[in-house]
């Protein structure tokens, strides 16, 4: 899966969904399982996202998979994406603003109406 699969808007839209409670599935340690639609397609055949957050305002993107490439991740990948997901969580402010300027971490952008 691509990143122009999957856009921003379809991204946005997935964590205003999880914000309303709406998670296909708590994996523990922060992560969450949710589906996202595909560029011109609906969720039921489209890619899988694997969440890291608190419910708390910051939602990183660890990782997308096609339905039809994969059912789920196997238990070293979770354990390894937790791992993940504790050091982003965690990350201050100042740490944040310097991985998104080096690239490090890329940010989904939308537009406030």
């Amino acid at each position: 899966m691509s990143k122009a699969d999957v856009t921003d808007i379809a991204l946005i839209g997935a964590i205003q969904e999880m914000e309303l409670g709406l998670v296909d599935a708590e994996l523990g340690g922060h992560l969450f399982k949710k589906r996202v639609a595909l560029h011109g397609q609906g969720k039921r055949g489209g890619a899988r996202t694997i969440v890291a957050s608190k419910i708390q305002g910051r939602w990183f993107f660890l990782y997308g998979f096609l339905k039809n490439e994969r059912d789920n991740i196997s238990n070293i990948e979770l354990k390894a994406l937790q791992g993940l997901a504790k050091q982003l969580l965690e990350l201050s402010d100042t740490q944040l603003k310097k991985a998104l300027l080096s690239n490090e971490i890329t940010e989904v952008h939308h537009e406030q109406n």
